[in-house]
């Protein structure tokens, strides 16, 4: 069992930046692929970047790419969403995820059985 925790969203102007971490409880976090969610009003909640139990292997969607960079440090079971050049239609409530032991990183909610409670960002024009 994995309990996920977010933290670091708030209001941010364009072109800002803003980091949200993800604790871990259970001592096997670092067997799990994790992943960053997030969802707008409205919309269906959507991957935003994911990376591998080991932290060699990265995703990013689309419109993310470039300005947002996923890391974890298994050593404190924490997984973190650097976010810069953010932008309107970044805002959304973000979502933590943990993925299936020792699986790839998955882009569907499906894939992903552990969820935080989420962290919201909004960023102004």
């Amino acid at each position: 069992q994995v309990q996920l925790v977010e933290s670091g969203g708030g209001l941010v102007q364009a072109g800002g930046s803003l980091r949200l971490s993800c604790a871990a409880s259970g001592r096997t976090f670092s067997s799990y692929p994790m992943g960053w969610f997030r969802q707008a009003p409205g919309k269906e909640r959507e991957i935003v970047a994911g990376i591998t139990s080991s932290g060699s292997s990265t995703y990013y969607a689309d419109s993310v790419k470039g300005r947002f960079t996923i890391s974890r440090d298994n050593a404190k079971n924490t997984v973190y969403l650097q976010m810069n050049g953010l932008k309107p239609e970044d805002t959304a409530v973000y979502y933590c995820a943990g993925g299936r032991r020792y699986a790839p990183i998955g882009t569907m909610t499906s894939q992903y059985d552990y969820w935080g409670q989420g962290t919201p960002v909004t960023v102004s024009s």
